[in-house]
């Protein structure tokens, strides 16, 4: 699948972000996709794990594990569509680790 033929392929990347629930910074999320696209090119990230790892480092602390992955299928989509196969190879690998547990408000320290 092709990305969408428009003027700002960022706003469409933004946009697309934003149904997912995933929001920031446009420059930023756009600046992390191309940045993920390089990574696959270079074979600095092998796979989609290795990406999702990546990704989960440098996104919202609070991104679930599929937003994850939809950040990734979008960068891929908008900036690499070359780099497809690499969303298709992902069954089987194992999920991503988890984050560290947020530090507790004041509030809940007891």
């Amino acid at each position: 699948m092709a990305a969408p033929a428009n003027a700002d392929p960022d706003t469409d990347f933004g946009n697309e972000l934003h149904t997912y629930g995933i929001y920031g910074p446009k420059d930023y999320n756009a600046w992390i996709g191309k940045i993920t696209c390089k990574r696959l090119r270079t074979g600095l990230d092998a796979n989609a794990y290795e990406s999702a790892v990546f990704l989960k480092k440098n996104l919202d602390k609070d991104s679930t594990e599929q937003q994850v992955y939809q950040f990734l299928g979008a960068a891929i989509t908008y900036y690499c569509d070359d780099q497809r196969p690499v969303l298709t190879s992902i069954a089987g690998l194992p999920p991503l680790p988890p984050s560290e547990p947020p530090v507790p408000l004041l509030a809940e320290q007891g």
